[in-house]
């Protein structure tokens, strides 16, 4: 079984979104294949990799873009100030 299978069967409510999960030169493959196996117009990427770069498809690929927006507490800048303290003072 491949990984985008044990992904898809570990979050079975993920709806109609192919996760892509993971770089690797197995999984990029299995990107492909799958994407490759499915019949459509177009293919919206929505992570920040530029997947064109990294596997061929045979339709287009258009970016989806978008900014995070914090809502409510913690923050990231929260979470992650022990982290930075830490590392600070080594």
């Amino acid at each position: 079984m491949g990984s985008i299978a044990q992904t898809l069967r570990r979050y079975p409510n993920i709806g109609p979104v192919l996760p892509a999960m993971g770089y690797s030169e197995q999984q990029l493959r299995e990107l492909e294949a799958t994407i490759d196996a499915v019949d459509r117009d177009v293919v919206v990427a929505g992570t920040p990799v530029d997947l064109g770069r990294l596997v061929h498809y045979r339709h287009p690929i258009r970016q989806a873009t978008y900014e995070p927006v914090e809502v409510g507490e913690p923050t990231l800048a929260q979470v992650l100030e022990p982290t930075i303290a830490q590392a600070r003072s080594m």
